[in-house]
């Protein structure tokens, strides 16, 4: 079948099906005596493969590596959950982050008053140094908007 079909039936664009060709991390497709690219059902697996390795977030070199155990069939499932086990990690790492920033864009987004004053510690916080944190920050004045903390680097 030509990339368009095996595009369309693993879920894998045509385009990121070139890059991972290029990339080595899949095999370059038989090609028909015209150049054309051929995959076979068994290539369209493996693109169905990567692709839901993608939708789990693994890079392209863990699904390198992942497609390396998957073609071993004296793999040990151990190296398997070890790979999955990082990425876990990774993942839940994170979420730690996003949840921090979200939490910080909402103190900030809640103390902004957002009228027509020029004010705003939305951008009083997106200026500060990297060295400069909430704790070594000037105190707020009374009836000031308050001060708010930013996010670990």
């Amino acid at each position: 079948m030509n990339i368009g079909e095996a595009a369309r039936q693993s879920g894998v664009s045509a385009k990121m099906i070139r890059y991972y060709e290029q990339t080595g991390l899949i095999p370059p497709a038989q090609r028909t005596d015209s150049g054309y690219r051929d995959y076979s059902e068994k290539d369209v697996h493996m693109l169905g493969f990567v692709r839901r390795a993608r939708d789990l977030g693994f890079s392209v070199e863990v699904i390198g590596e992942l497609l390396g155990l998957w073609t071993d069939e004296t793999r040990k499932s151990a190296d398997v959950r070890q790979l999955a086990q990082g990425h876990l990690e990774t993942l839940r790492r994170k979420i730690e982050e996003l949840e921090a920033m979200s939490n910080t864009l909402e103190t900030l987004i809640d103390a902004c008053s957002g009228d027509h004053r020029p004010d705003c510690p939305i951008i009083a916080d997106l200026e500060k140094k990297d060295d400069q944190d909430a704790s070594r920050a000037p105190k707020p004045r009374p009836g000031a908007v308050g001060q708010v903390r930013t996010l670990p680097r």
